[in-house]
């Protein structure tokens, strides 16, 4: 089954993360949470705290660490951390070389940015982030542009998920999922 990496800094928006990581398990996906600083209890804007299975530092060096088949960034004002981490904007690029899912959703599309992605493509992000990422796609509630996935925010995380599970699993298996939970 596809693998995904989610990234979760102090503060990211918990509806953000969980919302998209329930939604990959319901769909038999591997997904790994890795906290961005020491050790691995990350408390979320909402003073939510998730039990992340390793410290993101615990990954092997850039060049031997392994790649997943999504990188998956949560919003919310942790999103300073993401942009802030040489190891976060390292591996961005080395998924995106590789041809592999990045998902970002609310603000965390700025990372990309800082990468360099979001130029020519089509994607979308929270309100807030609108004046540095004037492209934004404001009606769009998730928008896939290749090998990127990105979405408004935490009102629209059900939607981001069931999208990832497209990408990666099949539109039939989002469906089941989409039915079950939305019944």
């Amino acid at each position: 089954m596809p693998t995904v990496l989610v990234i979760l800094p102090e503060g990211f928006e918990e509806l953000e993360a969980i919302a998209p990581i329930d939604v990959l398990r319901r769909a038999g996906c591997e997904v790994t949470l890795a906290a961005l600083g020491p050790g691995i209890h990350v408390t979320g804007r909402n003073a939510i705290t998730l039990h992340a299975d390793l410290p993101l530092d615990s990954l092997p060096a850039e060049t031997a660490a392994p790649l997943f088949d999504c990188l998956l960034l949560p919003g919310g004002p942790g999103v300073a951390h993401l942009r802030a981490s040489p190891a976060v904007r390292t591996l961005v690029e080395r998924h995106h070389a590789a041809g592999k899912l990045l998902a970002a959703i609310c603000a965390a599309p700025t990372v990309l940015h800082d990468a360099g992605l979001l130029t020519g493509r089509r994607y979308t992000a929270h309100p807030s982030v609108a004046n540095e990422l004037t492209a934004i796609l404001a009606d769009e509630r998730v928008v896939r542009d290749g090998q990127l996935l990105t979405s408004r925010g935490a009102g629209t995380a059900l939607d981001f998920g069931l999208a990832l599970v497209t990408a990666l699993v099949s539109p039939v298996k989002a469906g089941e999922i989409a039915a079950s939970i939305r019944a």
